[in-house]
């Protein structure tokens, strides 16, 4: 049996710890900042001891905001067990690998980026569950610290969990993906929903509008962080975005028909595509 530690008991790192629970024999340690969620986690044996010595951990998982995920490594590294295996679930990967590799080397610390593709609009303890990553996708990203094995037992391990597609890529292509992928979703949906609307206006609502306001309920904190620590491959994709945005508006202006047919139909083809 070995012993894993989650730290950061929030909506990601509660459920990746109910799933250990549910789908492994590992002993579970738990570690937040806040002491209320360690005892919480521990009353609802989503964990199984509060950290107490991390030197008897084989794999750490840390689930926290980024720049505190650095901070936090940076810190545990030299304390711990050569061998130890790390794995973050943190949504950007250039800035934290760049920051955190060559210190888990030098102390033979096994290092390897990793990013759940699940979550819901809102976070905290109390709303993780075991079967949050049911069918996700799991993004691992190779480090100066890790190895082909070390890939190759994350990718069996989180299979295990309930993942369903591993994709394994390096950093600067998973920060450009995902600046596309969620963080440009995040961006419309929080500029979306800032249109002055009367009281009334939920009688005019149907799906689009839920599915395009959904995710503007974010953690602004995090976010932001997310963002700035992404900034250049984030601007690109707004970039591109405002320059469809007025094509729109132009053919709009223009009174012509034909070229947003053109517009609306170029979409059409692109989601199609995408979704095959």
């Amino acid at each position: 049996m070995k012993n894993v530690l989650i730290a950061g008991l929030g909506l990601i790192g509660g459920s990746m710890a109910k799933t250990f629970k549910k789908y492994t024999d590992y002993t579970i340690y738990g570690y937040d900042q806040v002491e209320s969620v360690e005892k919480m986690a521990l009353n609802e044996k989503a964990i199984d001891f509060i950290l107490d010595d991390i030197t008897k951990i084989d794999l750490v998982i840390v689930s926290m905001y980024p720049i505190k995920s650095i901070e936090y490594l940076k810190n545990i590294i030299p304390q711990l067990a050569p061998s130890t295996l790390i794995v973050d679930l943190v949504g950007i990967k250039t800035v934290l690998i760049n920051e955190v590799e060559d210190l888990a080397f030098q102390h033979n610390v096994n290092f390897v980026g990793g990013h759940p593709m699940a979550g819901l609009a809102k976070g905290l303890f109390e709303r993780s569950f075991a079967d949050l990553y049911k069918g996700a996708n799991m993004i691992l990203v190779p480090t100066k610290a890790s190895t082909e094995q070390n890939i190759i037992d994350m990718s069996n391990l989180f299979k295990q969990l309930g993942f369903g597609y591993i994709k394994v890529c390096d950093k600067l292509t998973h920060d450009k993906l995902i600046a596309h992928t969620s963080q440009l979703a995040h961006v419309v949906s929080n500029s979306y929903v800032k249109t002055p609307l009367p009281p009334d206006y939920m009688y005019f609502c149907g799906g689009s509008y839920d599915d395009m306001t959904r995710i503007a309920c974010l953690n602004e904190k995090l976010w932001t962080e997310l963002f700035m620590l992404n900034r250049q491959p984030l601007l690109k994709e707004i970039a591109i975005l405002l320059e469809n945005l007025t094509n729109v508006k132009n053919a709009l202006e223009n009174d012509d028909p034909e070229e947003l047919e053109q517009i609306l139909k170029d979409g059409r083809i692109c989601s199609e595509l995408y979704k095959h």
